[in-house]
């Protein structure tokens, strides 16, 4: 694709990122195979290709309309046009430079303009959110059926953190809203590891990943996010004051792992963080990722379960697992290790409709996605739904009478049930 950029833009890192992507697009239309708004709206503006060229014409100073930003805000910046891109298009990054630059150009209307302020301020401000959501559990039974699915009630199982006793240390990202909709979802995940002779440890000050404010176009406070995670996580990691660093950020939600895989690319400009954010880039794992290179220890410890799972699973793989971080499999190998049953999904690489804060802010084409997401994932008769993403398991939850959980959640509550093994600290 050739391309003229306009001054604006031009000489600026954005615009250098954004040449080189438009430039490498090939116009080949393989990715309006697998964009779920395409396929839901057939028209080309609302594909990957037709957004390209959106941004292309907003980057070379032509004008910019309300309808141009609706085309993008529709995008579910679920990335599977990027796994089946020949070309290797990062489009999600283009997408993210184009959107701001239009969110400077068009100004949106104020009920817009409220709820996304209202977003951003709230969701990834756990002492905001977490009194808000803790009284609209109060009041739940008063809700009407629809939103009261959205708000599920107390159900922890353990709230007790186990004490750090092994030699092997990592952190955990405790996240924004997760610890309030499924806390049990953390301590799963602690349980686990603990089993495998690894203690898991949080940064009290560590906060919101920033991936909510930065896809709502809040790049400057969603990067001041990052940077207050880092000074969080830092003291950990620096062999200078840390006489045992740890060995990993562990990520339970997928959402949140995409993001910080990409704090070295987002914060490459910033002096002052550029080389901390490499390194935590490079340090932060999926919780599959970890127990992928865990697989002897917890071969070892499903021997002692005795017998397959009565249980039969499907599991929706989030766009942020598979094509974010493509990560293919490795959910599905230990579960099945683990003795369950795992249905086959049709469509598996297609979004949910989640995507965020897209089902707040595109509820339409959500639930569209929403319900035939349900439809898939439900035809071989599962006894329950699992999931790797927070996002997605809140919104799976509300479009079915299934129990919707984390597979870690599985996993630990199999263990429970068993033999409960403990793995000794070498």
């Amino acid at each position: 694709m050739q391309t003229n950029l306009a001054n604006f833009i031009k000489h600026t890192p954005e615009g250098e990122e954004a040449d080189t992507i438009l430039r490498s697009c090939v116009h080949c239309g393989f990715c309006l195979a697998t964009c779920p708004t395409y396929q839901l709206l057939g028209d080309e503006l609302d594909s990957p290709r037709g957004r390209i060229y959106l941004m292309k014409q907003v980057l070379e100073g032509q004008s910019v309309t309300q309808k141009t930003q609706q085309h993008l805000d529709r995008c579910l910046t679920c990335r599977a046009c990027e796994t089946t891109c020949p070309s290797g298009v990062q489009y999600s990054r283009l997408l993210d430079i184009g959107r701001g630059v239009v969110h400077k150009k068009v100004k949106r209307k104020l009920r817009e303009r409220v709820l996304r302020f209202l977003l951003i301020k709230i969701l990834p401000n756990r002492y905001l959110f977490r009194p808000l959501f803790k009284l609209g559990q109060l009041f739940r039974p008063l809700l009407p059926a629809k939103l009261k699915k959205s708000i599920p009630s107390r159900t922890l199982k353990n709230t007790d953190w186990p004490t750090a006793r092994h030699s092997r240390r990592m952190l955990l990202l405790d996240g924004c809203v997760q610890p309030s909709f499924s806390p049990n979802i953390n301590i799963a995940t602690v349980n686990v590891l603990d089993r495998l002779g690894i203690s898991l440890i949080k940064a009290e000050k560590a906060g919101c990943c920033g991936a909510l404010s930065y896809h709502l176009d809040a790049h400057q406070e969603s990067m001041d996010q990052m940077r207050r995670n880092i000074d969080a996580w830092w003291p950990f990691i620096d062999n200078r004051t840390n006489s045992q660093p740890i060995e990993a950020i562990v990520i339970t939600a997928s959402g949140c792992g995409a993001t910080v895989k990409e704090y070295g690319h987002l914060l490459r400009h910033d002096p002052a963080y550029a080389d901390k954010a490499q390194q935590i880039s490079a340090l932060a794992k999926d919780i599959s990722e970890i127990l992928t290179l865990e697989t002897n220890a917890l071969a070892t410890l499903f021997k002692r379960l005795g017998g397959k799972a009565s249980t039969k699973l499907a599991f929706h793989s989030p766009c942020t697992l598979q094509h974010g971080m493509q990560i293919r499999g490795s959910v599905e190998k230990i579960l099945s290790n683990a003795g369950f049953t795992l249905c086959t999904v049709k469509d598996a690489h297609l979004c949910c409709g989640s995507a965020g804060t897209y089902s707040i802010l595109q509820p339409e084409l959500s639930q569209q996605l929403l319900k035939q997401k349900i439809a898939a994932l439900t035809s071989d008769g599962p006894n329950q739904l699992v999931t790797a993403n927070i996002g997605c398991l809140m919104h799976l939850q509300s479009g079915t009478s299934l129990p919707v959980k984390h597979w870690i959640e599985i996993l630990d509550l199999t263990f429970d049930a068993g033999a409960n093994p403990t793995t000794s600290d070498q």
